[in-house]
């Protein structure tokens, strides 16, 4: 992997961080994992058109984020609900589309050269989504504790939610390479999980949960090229790793 992968894929991290620690504290860590399936019909659409796959994933993932929170703020179902049927819907119609080897690719990931629209979102996505959660992040965190609080206090929360959820799919549609739809689901989670473990208060959870994204994703991708492995197995592994001896380190301190 060259030094500009090494950076996209660090900035992927990054943004994957902040955002798994935001999903973690509004209690979507299984529709975090969920979410990231819906760019699959997709991607699945984009290769029997031959277009670049990560278009198709793009697209799908921005419209299932206004999907859900449409169908979330007209039916008052949870958040979890809806994106578990979209999900399945999504799973199934992108089964449909894409079969053999390039299923199997747009499940795990499949780093490949990459044109310059590419490189650019890849480049610049990242600032966009930690520049829009930082200085979103007092409105999210009181519309976490009492959305009825962030009303009186005139916080549109359902503009916001929305905002949340195409950042959310934003960071999944930059590692939609890296990892695949079936993986980048848990470099959002297990960084976050560990952080919340280790972390005595959320400045610092955001740090570890960072600093744990982007440590996964470059070792993970280093390994997986010297060893010729799949990069985004191996990264979740590495994350997994943290995870686990983060349950160590806490039991020692």
């Amino acid at each position: 992997m060259d030094a500009s992968a090494l950076v996209l894929s660090g900035s992927m991290a990054v943004a994957a961080g902040v955002v798994g620690c935001f999903a973690l504290m509004r209690r979507m860590t299984l529709a975090a994992d969920a979410i990231s399936h819906v760019a699959l019909p997709g991607i699945g659409l984009a290769l029997v058109l031959q277009i670049n796959p990560i278009v198709g994933g793009v697209a799908a993932l921005l419209l299932g984020a206004i999907l859900i929170w449409g169908l979330e703020r007209r039916t008052g179902i949870p958040t979890e609900t809806v994106v578990g049927v979209v999900f399945s819907a999504a799973l199934a119609v992108g089964s449909l589309l894409a079969s053999g080897d390039e299923l199997i690719d747009a499940l795990l990931g499949r780093p490949t050269a990459m044109g310059r629209w590419e490189f650019a979102f890849g480049l610049l996505a990242p600032l966009g989504v930690v520049a829009f959660l930082g200085a979103a992040r007092h409105r999210l965190l009181i519309s976490l504790v009492s959305p009825d609080l962030a009303r009186t206090v005139g916080i549109d929360v359902a503009r916001l939610n929305l905002a949340f959820l195409l950042a959310f799919a934003v960071t999944v549609a930059l590692g939609l390479r890296y990892l695949g739809v079936l993986l980048m689901g848990s470099l959002i989670i297990i960084p976050a999980a560990t952080a919340k473990h280790l972390a005595r208060n959320v400045g610092t959870m955001f740090a570890v949960a960072v600093g744990v994204a982007v440590a996964s994703t470059l070792a993970g991708s280093v390994a997986a090229a010297l060893t010729h492995r799949p990069t985004g197995p191996v990264i979740i592994a590495a994350a997994a790793g943290c995870f686990f001896a983060s349950l160590a380190v806490r039991r020692a301190l």
